[in-house]
């Protein structure tokens, strides 16, 4: 008996405790391992530095007709050459990059807050107003965005805040159909159940309980349409539906598209900062679909 007793005192080993990880790190984990995320990330963030940074450094005015027209790239000092009136392409490219950001940020804003608003309401609430926000989408969503956009900046005016402005106005469906699809599948889980039962306004529900929960494709889909809006922007542009006080990647192009035969590297370069701009944030536009996506983190 006093053996067994010894053994049943005997302390049996400790099981590990595991400790629950933070979403947030485990997605950031995940993005970190994406190298092409991380080199997106990381180009992105150049621009955004070179945009803000750049000025300073770099002083030249991009309206300043600093030389010959149609200086070719790395002749008489000039790294990326002169447009057709002898400006500085690079003075024009660094200055270009703040608008063009701002612009895309400014017009993802106005789509997700348009798109959030509507698919939420009409997730939440369904019935009748779900029939009619959702018809109210598609109409938006069958006319030709780029023409609509068009019509708007011709008939208010080519301003920065009304080219904004139009860009979010036609963007928006996507982002209404994800958040609606979000809303209808989290309202019927026990949690969001649990807390109606418990008394929980409406709002408090839709902006509270559900929306947080609901945001990761949201956040995907808002990265994305950084990327559409600047190209929104360079088609208004080529277009000539653009300030002409006001200097962006866009416009550069739009303002020499009738050299692009003679010079074709005044519409190539800014062309390019444009490509590799998207590009970059597309990546990381997926690599954080990755990284904020459940399943594939248990992958």
């Amino acid at each position: 008996m006093s053996d067994q007793t010894a053994q049943s005192e005997v302390a049996l080993p400790e099981e590990p405790v595991v400790k629950a990880r933070h979403p947030l790190a485990e997605a950031a984990e995940m993005f970190a391992r994406n190298k092409a995320a991380v080199a997106g990330l990381i180009v992105l963030l150049i621009i955004i530095i070179a945009a803000i940074v750049g000025p300073f450094l770099y002083p030249t005015d991009p309206f300043a007709m600093v030389w010959a027209p149609f200086t070719p790239p790395a002749q008489e000092g000039y790294l990326l050459g002169t447009d057709y009136l002898g400006r500085d392409l690079v003075a024009m490219l660094i200055h270009g990059a703040r608008v063009s950001i701002v612009i895309g940020l400014s017009a993802a804003l106005i789509t997700v807050f348009i798109g959030v608003t509507i698919g939420a309401l009409a997730g939440f609430f369904r019935g009748w107003v779900e029939e009619v926000l959702m018809r109210f989408t598609e109409f938006f969503q069958v006319l030709p965005t780029l023409l609509f956009s068009m019509v708007i900046v011709a008939l208010f005016g080519a301003s920065l805040p009304m080219i904004t402005l139009a860009i979010g106005l036609v963007s928006w469906p996507a982002v209404a159909r994800i958040t609606r699809s979000e809303f209808l599948r989290i309202r019927e889980l026990e949690y969001v159940t649990a807390s109606r039962a418990s008394g929980t306004s409406n709002m408090k529900l839709i902006f509270g309980v559900i929306l947080p929960n609901a945001a990761p494709p949201i956040i995907v889909q808002a990265a994305l349409m950084v990327g559409t809006a600047i190209l929104f922007e360079a088609g208004l542009s080529f277009l000539g539906l653009t300030d002409p006080n006001v200097v962006s990647w866009g416009q550069i192009i739009g303002s020499n598209r009738q050299y692009i035969l003679d010079a074709a590297y005044t519409v190539t370069i800014p062309g390019v900062a444009i490509f590799v701009s998207v590009l970059a944030i597309s990546l990381v536009g997926d690599g954080l679909n990755d990284a904020l996506n459940p399943k594939l983190r248990q992958r």
